[in-house]
């Protein structure tokens, strides 16, 4: 209050600055905002959540896949030990079944019976008949050593193999003659041995 020209004149209040607090039941203006930033901190941290969850459900899957291929199951690829000695009975057993003398085919044969099971022993039988007559109508002996042995695919009990074969024929007063064979071959474990079960030509 002040006087001018003995007239009393009463201050007006001054406006609140801009910083003034508000009070007397004024708000916060950022305390509506408050409760909507933490449902949305819920919502997102949920989502996280979620979202890891689903990703350790696909690699969980992808991981097992990888386990499961036929690559990883191919035991050809692992176990060295057991690779080759199906290498060496395989190789040993074509050795002896396509190697024969005019005066030995009856060794080929029961050596046949042994080293064969199967498709591979019925197919075999059905052919040396005809094979043991032409050894002795023309003094024919046949060598054959396997050159080349690969395990393709090793499982617990039965293995596939791509075998190369060197065959030398020799005919009484004839010069020898080699040739080369390609077999695809299946073997079974059996008593503890590898015995062919299915042989096909290449």
């Amino acid at each position: 209050m002040r006087r001018t020209g003995g007239t009393t004149v009463e201050d007006a209040p001054s406006a609140p600055g801009p910083d003034a607090d508000v009070r007397d039941g004024g708000t916060d203006p950022e305390e509506p905002g408050e409760p909507r930033r933490t449902v949305w901190r819920r919502v997102l941290a949920a989502a996280l959540v979620v979202a890891l969850l689903a990703t350790g459900a696909v690699l969980s899957v992808k991981a097992r896949q990888l386990r499961d291929t036929p690559a990883t199951s191919n035991r050809a690829l692992t176990d060295t030990a057991e690779t080759a000695r199906v290498v060496g009975d395989v190789s040993s057993a074509l050795g002896k079944v396509f190697s024969y003398s005019p005066q030995g085919t009856a060794a080929t044969k029961e050596s046949a019976k042994r080293l064969l099971a199967g498709d591979a022993l019925r197919q075999y039988a059905a052919l040396f008949g005809q094979v043991e007559k032409q050894a002795a109508d023309q003094e024919l002996t046949l060598t054959s050593q396997a050159v080349r042995t690969g395990v393709t695919r090793l499982g617990t009990g039965s293995a596939h193999l791509l075998v190369f074969l060197d065959q030398v024929y020799e005919r009484e007063g004839k010069a020898a003659t080699t040739a080369a064979a390609q077999l695809s071959v299946t073997a079974e474990l059996r008593g503890g041995r590898w015995v062919i079960v299915d042989i096909t030509s290449r």
